[in-house]
């Protein structure tokens, strides 16, 4: 499994980077890959981080329906809507049962796009109305997984949604060890 997790700028950073964090130290292959066409990338806390690819290097048309597309959230979140490229993706990979995951204000990409039909999810309060035709969950829910995809409620809840996308994809035991082991949980 591979993890693309997508970077605009003004996205939220510990969104961003909590998550890659954590599912990097499970072992699983996560890509951080900018679509501001800059391996340089500001979070909307004016945090620069350099992007491991830009998503015109990917040939994303060889990916797995095993592989995870990740939008954090974020002010950055409208950008998603500039990039003709990516919300193809999104739907393709969706429709082809693939593994998609979304936090804060992202969430309402995937409900714009339809992905969210018919599913149970979450969004940062607000943004609740944008998950357009899902069951929407509210506290204190804060990760869901329906299906293939994952939805997470913010910031605060980064970590659950790295812990979820490792029990999704290694086992209930993996994500134990982990939160364990980042002192998420307690013995």
């Amino acid at each position: 499994m591979n993890v693309y997790a997508f970077l605009t700028d003004g996205f939220e950073t510990v969104e961003a980077l909590a998550v890659i964090d954590i599912l990097r130290r499970a072992d699983i292959h996560t890509t951080a890959v900018s679509i501001t066409g800059s391996h340089h990338v500001t979070s909307a806390q004016n945090i620069t981080v350099k992007a491991d690819a830009l998503y015109e290097d990917i040939d994303f048309d060889k990916i797995s329906t095993d592989d995870m597309l990740f939008l954090p959230g974020g002010p950055g979140t409208s950008h998603y809507y500039e990039d003709r490229a990516l919300l193809d993706l999104l739907v393709k990979h969706a429709e082809n049962g693939g593994w998609i995951a979304a936090i804060c204000a992202a969430p309402s990409v995937l409900g714009r796009l339809r992905i969210l039909a018919g599913k149970a999810a979450v969004a940062f309060p607000g943004y609740e109305d944008e998950l357009l035709d899902a069951k929407v969950l509210r506290c204190p829910t804060r990760v869901v997984t329906d299906g293939h995809i994952i939805t997470a409620r913010g910031m605060g809840c980064a970590l659950d949604l790295g812990l979820e996308i490792i029990r999704q994809t290694q086992g209930d035991a993996a994500a134990h060890d982990m939160g364990l082991k980042c002192q998420y949980l307690d013995e």
